[in-house]
């Protein structure tokens, strides 16, 4: 029998929600949060249950969406053109499966193609092919009978992959670990804090469009005005060939990521300090981090106002914005515990201790 984990971790990773079409990502969060909290959505999209209790308004949060794509022409044959939501590298993306999901909910499967190999020139062979070289062939024989399936221009397109286990005990293949997997985590800490003693009031959340600019961050933050956030990522790991080893801050397996910094954001100090202090006092596996690259939701929560404390605290997962991504429940199961514990922490006088300046 799956565990609890592995059961949410399938719904969410399986779910059809790339940026600005996150509904069955939504649906999810709301069933498995039913009678915990107060529902309320901001107008991108974004979703908060409110937990209520007395204290520090304290965000638990991660982004509802995946990379993904939109039907942007369709041509007199019957094939699709499409444009990218969030970043792709087009090496991962030809002769991919992908799903069409149309406006009545209907999914249509289709793979990705393009001009085949032997009728290029030789010197284009070895380049990558662009996105816009590429196109989607789902069986149609004309544009009319694209139409008659019911697909339009704008639909979401998805990647096509089923969460699976793999051969070593723990470890899973799924797409949208990024970011499905800080979903997750959000449903199963909220449904562990639902039953523990706490001082402070708890939101749960999900934001919309991050992979296109932390956009769902910057109004989920004004609608639920937290005093304090954490951010739960799926972030990228950095363990496989052709990185050094003794760099690595990301190696699935070794624990949660405690992200300290990253273009989008400084993280506040004394929050990443207390979550390294109870991650030692818990004995939670966990493995720190400066970034130089990419950005989470904390680069627009942090600014929020008059300012929100906030950290992130992520999953390594292998070959993100992929069709194909890989973590270790050790991992997830270390976020889950790591946000309890570092929630419960979060009085009104460790709060107040985070913004104090002079």
């Amino acid at each position: 029998m799956p565990t609890k984990s592995e059961t949410l971790l399938k719904r969410f990773t399986e779910a059809h929600g790339p940026s600005g079409f996150e509904g069955e990502v939504r649906e999810i969060f709301v069933a498995e949060l039913e009678g915990m909290g107060r529902f309320s959505t901001d107008r991108t999209g974004s979703v908060v249950c409110d937990m209520e209790g007395k204290g520090p308004r304290v965000m638990l949060e991660a982004h509802m969406d995946e990379v993904g794509f939109r039907v942007q022409s369709i041509s007199a044959s019957g094939f699709l053109r499409i444009i990218a939501l969030g970043g792709w590298w087009p090496h991962v993306v030809l002769a991919q499966q992908l799903v069409v999901r149309t406006r009545t909910g209907k999914k249509i499967v289709g793979v990705v193609g393009s001009k085949p190999p032997h009728f290029l020139p030789e010197a284009e062979r070895g380049r990558v092919m662009p996105l816009d070289s590429m196109f989607v062939d789902i069986g149609a024989t004309s544009r009319d009978e694209v139409l008659q399936m019911g697909i339009q221009l704008g639909d979401p397109v998805a990647p096509r992959t089923s969460f699976e286990p793999m051969a070593r005990k723990g470890r899973y293949l799924a797409k949208a670990f990024d970011n499905r997997v800080g979903m997750a985590a959000v449903v199963e800490a909220g449904q562990k804090l639902a039953r523990l003693k706490r001082s402070n009031h708890l939101l749960l959340a999900g934001s919309v469009q991050e992979e296109l600019g932390l956009r769902g961050a910057r109004t989920l933050a004004r609608h639920a005005r937290p005093d304090v956030a954490v951010i739960l990522e799926g972030t990228p790991a950095d363990d496989t060939p052709g990185f050094q080893q003794d760099e690595s801050q990301a190696v699935v397996g070794e624990g949660v990521q405690v992200r300290m910094h990253d273009p989008s954001a400084i993280m506040n100090p004394g929050l990443a300090q207390l979550a390294l202090e109870t991650a030692e006092k818990e004995k939670i596996p966990c493995q720190l981090a400066v970034r130089r690259g990419g950005g989470t939701d904390a680069g627009e929560m942090h600014l929020s106002g008059e300012g929100v404390p906030s950290i992130v605290l992520g999953v390594p997962a292998r070959y993100i914005h992929s069709h194909n991504s890989i973590i270790d429940l050790s991992d997830y199961r270390a976020m889950v515990d790591l946000s309890v514990a570092l929630i419960k922490q979060l009085t009104v006088r460790r709060v107040a201790k985070l913004v104090e300046y002079l």
